[in-house]
């Protein structure tokens, strides 16, 4: 005769696991630390992450901050300067080379200066949220994405 044990149900309230708070975990992240301890490096490259925190030891690797960054970039990017390019425009009208040669290089500028923070804070809120493989007491049943 075959015995049955009985399944353990996961939940969240089961599993005793640390705080996370979401706003300490993005400030820590926009800064490029980790986003448990907030001060081993994140980056060991421009946009390539660490594999672990140097203090802490937080592994890294199952971040996918995957494009959302850059969007996010372009989105924060944009609404910066399409407002201050239309209110020069009708204020001032000044030649389109001077034009092109101000917000040309402020867009490119502003996107290299952000875009590193930017997906710092994104994967501490996958930290803070447990998402994507940060979540240290998930059910081994789950597949990783």
């Amino acid at each position: 005769m075959e015995t049955v044990s009985a399944a353990t149900t996961w939940t969240r309230d089961t599993a005793q696991a640390e705080k996370r708070d979401l706003w300490s975990a993005m400030k820590r992240g926009f800064r490029c630390r980790c986003p448990r301890c907030g001060e081993g490096k994140m980056f060991r490259a421009f946009l390539k992450t660490a594999d672990n925190c140097s203090k802490c030891g937080l592994d890294f690797t199952p971040h996918r901050a995957d494009d959302l960054p850059a969007y996010l970039v372009i989105v924060i990017v944009g609404h910066i300067v399409v407002p201050a390019a239309l209110w020069i425009e009708t204020n001032f009208s000044p030649a389109v080379w001077l034009q092109l040669a101000i917000y040309l290089p402020a867009t490119f500028l502003l996107s290299l200066v952000l875009l590193q923070p930017i997906k710092g804070a994104v994967v501490g809120v996958q930290w803070a949220l447990r998402m994507h493989g940060f979540d240290e007491n998930a059910p081994g049943d789950i597949p990783p994405v």
